[in-house]
């Protein structure tokens, strides 16, 4: 055996490749971003801060992540391309030293009702093949084992060119695991009729109560009254069987209505195509109230709610079938795992072990696989898409993270710590945006950008190590070592919400009496139930506003103004001073320049190439035909007071000439929760996940409702305007409501009233109430994670 000789030839200068240790960013622009330039350390963990809306999410995902994908898929075919997501270059003058860029961002998985935990992850498709492969009986293959395969079956003769044509009989036959009953949705749908019709009217006196439904002039009323197979004059209770049969379950067939061929079908299958195939979420108000009244969902009597067919649920290795392997928690599922032993699938066993660990290590053991995807939180979301990346032999690469810590307890910030300085041992980048002191704590560089939010941020204020940026000054800096300490009296309660035997999820019997008039706080780790016992148990009715993490559905088009119907009152007022219609003054209505539609700019699209947006010529951007910018109010034009901060517009409606009351009241609320810099036309797609939040809890303030229900609401929050956001709760509480918080903050937990703490663990080790009491009280205790943590905390 020889060997090769090596000689000590030391090089003389640094290798070419090794200079290639920064990403440079230089002129970026992107948003409210002020032509920043700045160097980032490869293989490094960098924290980017910051007040919330001084543009580091424009920076880090809009700027460097958003560029380092395009650049990826350019190299993709043009065929290729055309099945991705276009991505426009961003505003940035010079991008260099760019690597693959991973994004683990806060978005919400999907609220698809077919999609779990186990769908979202290879789990589930790693269950079905190991049932396909090891299942007594053996009933097929992977799609046997699958609640979204309709099993199918057909037979007829098919006509194959090849040559001469030829007729060939032909079966085809697939198996699928999907419950006929429920279609795979675990749930079924019933409809209230009570919600739909006035059975003591006639359809000719308005008998329908369906929002939108006017028996007058609406078409899709007039195909019921004179579709021929039910009686307009006469009330719907009169009908007879035949009658009601029609009308309520009629197949669809082609009716004459005043001389136009439409299509008539029964009541239910029409509800069901109109309301129940969209996504809730994305339906106008009054809509969702109705569906919400209209429609009940219950478990499906003949899966009970596994989603699976009787032959998928039959099937089984040991005595578990994988309705039961899914419906375990995670941890106790990899221990299952643990123990098959078969040779002829190890590899695939090794796999879902390794993905079923990766659950239990990153926090998320209390999960169960077949928990919809859209039930998350944004933080278990985030989580769950780490994942996939946690095993990967992947080095090199640039990981970017949206506040990995956000609906993390205290106790569970240090292993996220942990896992984020893994991926970067491991060779790779990570840029995480961050708001926590523990997580900015373990940063080997930190941005701070600012110094203040919106047209007053978008400079980098600081660059360097967590040491220089305690003396830097910057208000990240002055904040970074605040402390809260612990009220000296606490308000006393004028009530309580009594809540009793609640066991929604892993909820254990509980009772407990949620004080009212007072600042409550419930905590406890990540999967104790502290969701399932507030949403699931505290009734929803109208003294209750519920203000969840769940995000604002917007378009372009949708703005502070029209989101929160601060719109509708400016508009009054411009017509009112002008004498003439207030959908002039809209930009989605009649006000609309008619060269862009109202959007203020032309979008061309480029096919796999990003489109391209131009300011409109016409309106120069302003949105408005130019007749409607002639009317003022105040001094004025509409796309004036739309350039409007809101802190500005707040001092032009409150006084003087343009004084109106609804608009500044509205205004007033926008400015209570921070959000004073925004601009009245500033489209939502560019709001930041706090933003969008604060503008929701803006909007919820307004409505009459004596108990408050807040998720989280620091989510987002700079620590400088934790102490804004704790002055907002004060404000409520001492207006005479009721403000239940669900929160994971030392500096909530502090200021609160009364704490309500779950535990001790998650999953089925949580579910108990394991101290209820005033803060200083659980300090003094120390008896749970919670209390060392908030003793910590405050320095006692």
């Amino acid at each position: 055996m020889s060997s090769a000789k090596r000689t000590d030839t030391r090089p003389a200068a640094p290798h070419a490749a090794d200079s290639h240790d920064m990403i440079r960013v230089h002129g970026a622009r992107e948003n409210n971003l002020k032509d920043v330039s700045i160097e980032i350390p490869k293989r490094r963990l960098t924290v980017f801060t910051g007040v919330s809306g001084s543009g580091k999410s424009s920076l880090v995902f809009n700027t460097i992540a958003a560029e380092s994908q395009r650049l990826i898929n350019e190299t993709y075919s043009a065929f290729v391309q055309g099945f991705m997501p276009t991505l426009a270059r961003p505003e940035v003058d010079v991008l260099d030293g760019l690597t693959t860029a991973i994004i683990v961002d806060q978005q919400r998985m999907g609220a698809d009702p077919r999609s779990t935990v186990g769908t979202a992850t290879d789990a589930n498709a790693m269950l079905r093949i190991l049932f396909s492969r090891l299942g007594d009986p053996h009933i097929g293959p992977p799609s046997a084992y699958s609640f979204n395969t309709a099993s199918v079956r057909a037979s007829g003769a098919i006509t194959v060119e090849r040559g001469s044509k030829k007729a060939v009989k032909a079966t085809y036959e697939r198996t699928g695991g999907m419950c006929t009953n429920c279609e795979g949705r675990g749930k079924v749908s019933d409809i209230d009729l009570s919600q739909l019709y006035d059975d003591s009217k006639s359809l000719a006196e308005g008998a329908f109560t369906i929002p939108g439904w006017k028996s007058d002039s609406q078409w899709t009323v007039q195909v019921y009254a004179q579709s021929g197979f039910v009686d307009p004059h006469k009330p719907i209770r009169e009908y007879t069987e035949k009658e009601l049969r029609d009308f309520l379950y009629g197949e669809p067939v082609k009716v004459k209505v005043n001389g136009v061929n439409l299509t008539y079908e029964g009541l239910i299958p029409k509800i069901q195509k109109s309301f129940l195939s969209k996504d809730k979420e994305s339906m106008q108000p009054h809509i969702r109230a109705f569906v919400e009244r209209a429609v009940t969902f219950t478990t499906c009597p003949e899966c009970d709610g596994t989603r699976l067919s009787e032959g998928a649920r039959s099937s089984r290795i040991g005595k578990i079938s994988i309705a039961d392997a899914c419906a375990m928690e995670i941890r106790d599922l990899a221990e299952w795992v643990r123990g098959l032993d078969e040779p002829s699938v190890a590899p695939l066993l090794t796999a879902l072990r390794d993905t079923l660990d990766s659950f239990v290590e990153i926090g998320l053991g209390y999960l169960s696989l077949d928990r919809p995807a859209g039930t998350l939180s944004g933080g278990e979301a985030q989580r769950v898409k780490m994942i996939r990346h946690l095993g990967s032999s992947l080095t090199d690469t640039t990981y970017v993270f949206d506040e990995p810590t956000i609906g993390l307890h205290p106790h569970d910030i240090q292993r996220m710590n942990d896992l984020l300085l893994r991926l970067r041992d491991k060779g790779n980048t990570v840029l995480v945006v961050e708001h926590k002191p523990e997580a900015i704590a373990i940063a080997d560089h930190v941005v701070d950008l600012g110094p203040g939010a919106g047209t007053a941020g978008g400079t980098v204020c600081f660059e360097g190590t967590v040491e220089d940026l305690r003396s830097a000054g910057t208000v990240t800096g002055r904040h970074l070592d605040d402390r809260s300490s612990l009220k000296e009296t606490v308000r006393k309660p004028t009530g309580a919400l009594e809540i009793r035997g609640a066991n929604t999820h892993n909820l254990q019997d509980v009772d407990v009496d949620i004080p009212l008039g007072v600042l409550c706080v419930v905590t406890g780790v990540a999967g104790s139930g502290k969701s399932s016992l507030i949403h699931g148990s505290v009734p929803a009715g109208a003294d209750v506003v519920a203000v969840d993490q769940s995000p604002i559905k917007g378009s372009r088009r949708s703005n502070p103004a029209t989101y929160t119907g601060l719109l509708d009152p400016i508009r009054k007022a411009f017509a009112k001073a002008n004498g003439v219609k207030p959908a002039l003054f809209s930009a989605n209505s009649e006000g609309a320049c008619p060269t862009c539609n109202g959007a203020g700019v032309i979008y061309t699209d480029l096919a796999m190439m990003a489109g391209v947006a131009s300011p409109c010529e016409d309106c120069e951007g302003k949105r408005f035909q130019p007749s409607v910018l002639e009317y003022r109010f105040g001094g004025r034009d509409i796309s004036e007071v739309l350039a409007m901060s809101v802190a500005q517009a707040e001092e032009f409606f409150g006084a003087g000439e343009a004084r109106t009351p609804a608009a500044h009241k509205i205004l007033q609320r926008l400015a209570d929760v921070g959000l004073g810099y925004l601009t009245l036309g500033q489209p939502l797609t560019t709001l930041s996940g706090g933003e969008r939040q604060r503008l929701k809890l803006a909007t919820h303030m307004g409505e009459k409702g004596g108990v408050y229900v807040l998720d989280e609401p620091t989510t987002g929050l700079h620590l400088a305007d934790v102490e804004q956001l704790l002055g907002l709760l004060d404000r409520l509480v001492d207006a005479g409501k009721s403000v239940i918080v669900i929160e994971h903050h030392q500096a909530v937990m502090a200021h609160a009233d009364w704490i309500i703490d779950l535990g001790p663990g998650a999953g089925h080790d949580g579910g108990r109430i394991v101290f209820e009491g005033t803060p200083a009280d659980l300090v003094a205790d120390r008896s749970t994670l919670t209390g060392e943590h908030l003793a910590a905390y405050v320095g006692t």
